[in-house]
């Protein structure tokens, strides 16, 4: 952690969801990461692998997903702000609920808290139904409790069907 971009504040740990599918998504998860890694009171500690999966909701291209950990110095609302602001950099406009996305940033968890604001939910509502984060997320965080089970990413993990999550490896020309 630098200390310099941390002075005397207390550092959380948060996991994060990244999905697209708009445009040229590994660029575009790529990108935004490095954002993240590069924003005040943020630091990018650990990124899993890119996975495509089938999009949930209306029909579209399959998504692109991953998961990535941060250590942060931001109060929830203020790193639900910037995931925001981030997506809205990659064009992204919601028009309609599960839609296709140029770029899609989730908040999964933040430390072991437990929230219920308008507008955001933590840990999120649906990360433990779903494969496509389940699989990246035990990939960098499978041993972290989500709170509200209180099972660790591993063991919900194990009770999800995964055989649509497919990783995806880059072949550099």
């Amino acid at each position: 952690m630098e200390a310099s971009k941390h002075l005397g504040k207390q550092v959380k740990r948060v996991a994060i969801a990244l999905g697209s599918n708009v445009g040229d998504s590994p660029a575009i998860l790529k990108s935004a990461l490095d954002i993240l890694d590069h924003t005040p009171g943020i630091v990018l500690e650990a990124t899993s692998h890119c996975y495509r999966t089938v999009a949930v909701g209306p029909p579209q291209p399959d998504v692109l997903n991953a998961c990535a950990l941060l250590a942060t110095t931001l109060e929830p609302q203020d790193l639900l702000s910037t995931l925001l602001q981030i997506e809205a950099k990659f064009g992204r406009v919601r028009r309609e609920r599960w839609g296709p996305r140029s770029l899609d940033l989730d908040l999964l968890l933040f430390d072991d808290q437990i929230l219920q604001q308008p507008g955001l939910q933590i840990p999120h509502p649906r990360m433990n139904q779903r494969a496509f984060v389940l699989v990246p997320l035990a990939e960098i965080a499978a041993d972290w409790v989500e709170p509200v089970s209180g099972k660790a990413i591993a063991e919900l993990l194990q009770q999800v069907d995964c055989s649509g999550v497919k990783e995806i490896v880059f072949t550099h020309d």
